[in-house]
Formats: structure tokens, C-alpha cells, sequence
């Protein structure tokens, strides 16, 4: 079995759910060989993901890191290179939506997904980015979201805020290509995770969502994780700035 990340350290936020999605992509790259660092945003998070992550041995690390805190974002970044001395591969996963109609958005909520989303993503880009010069060596992939190129009903906070993230990708990517990082996304459809198994469960819902998806059914957080890994790959350098659509098709018509 190859493993094409070993010896790589990596680190993906928003990771602190054994049943979500940042978890889900962690894991995949420690089966490809990596040492990876789940993010969590609060420190009882990082309690609690001590069990889950004997299983993987050294290989899973937990460290704190809330998106949304420009001072804690530098902390996490220092303790990754006090402990690795590098660090190959950042998947922002963290985030935040609401669903609430354009009328109804308050500006506090407005800030908040923004900064989640848009922010958070581009303050760890530029700590991770800073501990991959020195290699020049990098892959950075952001997970936006369906919702950034076709507008969701009573989604106008989330949808603009990944809009912005893919235009921050490719801004990033275009910057930092000549320094052996590269910048990408994966934007996903409706998954069945935690957060979105009570609407999805609903039947009139989910068979609102089915007649938006040629290929017949929702995503799994398998089929994200798979992208990542992707993208992560280190064959994968002549793929920059690019936002991969794992949408089975909804964005196609």
C-alpha cells in the first residue's frame, strides 16, 4: 500500500465531530500516511476527541483553534511548528451558515458567517502559508459550497460569504503558485451529516433537494474526503485556483 502522504503534517479545522465532515477528511489523510491536526474551536472539544483519536495513535492530534479569533489563530500555527517543524496540508473546513431570508439577516449574523467563512479561512491560509515557504511546498484546499455559484433560498449570508472564499482561493493560488503551494477548493452539494440529517430526513425536503441532483442522491462525507485527498496529493501540483464542484450535477443546469 502506497502512502503518499507520509511524513507530511497536516492540519484541518472545524474537525472536532467524530461524525462530520472535517473529521471525516482528517482521517483520510492519516489512512494516506499523514500526521494531522484536528482542529476544535473550544477547549472541551479537545477533551472530548481524546478517545476517538486513540485509535489512530500519534498520527491524530488535537489542537485548539477557533477561526473566528485572529489572536488564537497564530497560537495554533506556533504549536504546530513547535511540534513538527512544518506543516504540507490546510483544509479550512471550519464554518458557520444560518438559514434566514435577506430581510431577516441581522448585521451580527452577517459578521458572523463572514468571518467564519471568509476571515477565518484567510488568516490560517496566510499562518499555514508562512510554514510552507520555507519548502516551498504546500497544499491548501477550502471547502466552500454549492451555494457560492447558485443561489440558495434564504441563504444570502452563507452563499456571498463562499462566494468570496472561491474568489479567495484563486486570489491565493495565483499569489503563492510560484512558491510550490497550491490553492483549491471543493464545493459539495446537500451532505448527510450531523447538522443536516433533520432537514434531509424530512421527506418533502429531501425530495426537493433529489430533483435538484442528476445522479439520484445526497453526498457523503466519503465523497468529500476523497476530493481532498485529491487535491492534497502531491501529483496534484499543476492544479491551482480551481473550485472542484462535487455537487452531482446541480450546478449544471
Amino acid at each position: 500500500m502506497t502512502h503518499p502522504f507520509a511524513e507530511q503534517i497536516a492540519l484541518v479545522t472545524g474537525a472536532n465531530d467524530p461524525e462530520g465532515l472535517g473529521f471525516g477528511i482528517a482521517t483520510e489523510l492519516i489512512a494516506g500516511g499523514a500526521t494531522v491536526y484536528f482542529g476544535c474551536r473550544l477547549q472541551d472539544q479537545v477533551e472530548a476527541l481524546a478517545a476517538p483519536l486513540n485509535t489512530f495513535g500519534p498520527s491524530a492530534r488535537p489542537v485548539l483553534l477557533d477561526v473566528s479569533d485572529p489572536a488564537g489563530i497564530p497560537r495554533a500555527f506556533q504549536r504546530i511548528e513547535s511540534e513538527a517543524g512544518r506543516l504540507d496540508i490546510l483544509v479550512n473546513n471550519a464554518g458557520d451558515g444560518a438559514n434566514c431570508s435577506a430581510l431577516d439577516e441581522t448585521a451580527g449574523q452577517w459578521d458572523r458567517i463572514m468571518t467564519a467563512n471568509a476571515r477565518g479561512p484567510f488568516l490560517c491560509s496566510q499562518a499555514a502559508a508562512q510554514l510552507m515557504l520555507p519548502r516551498q511546498y504546500g497544499r491548501i484546499v477550502n471547502i466552500s459550497s454549492q451555494a457560492a455559484t447558485v443561489a440558495i433560498l434564504n441563504h444570502v449570508a452563507y452563499s456571498s460569504s463562499k462566494a468570496a472564499l472561491n474568489m479567495l482561493t484563486k486570489s491565493m493560488a495565483l499569489e503563492w503558485a510560484p512558491l510550490g503551494i497550491t490553492v483549491n477548493a471543493v464545493a459539495p452539494t446537500y451532505l448527510m451529516t450531523p447538522g443536516t440529517r433533520p432537514f434531509l430526513e424530512q421527506p418533502e425536503f429531501r425530495k426537493s433537494v433529489l430533483a435538484r441532483i442528476p445522479v439520484g442522491r445526497v453526498g457523503s462525507i466519503h465523497d468529500i474526503a476523497h476530493a481532498v485527498r485529491f487535491l492534497c496529493h502531491p501529483d496534484s501540483s499543476l492544479i491551482t485556483g480551481e473550485v472542484l464542484m462535487v455537487d452531482g450535477g446541480w450546478t449544471l443546469a
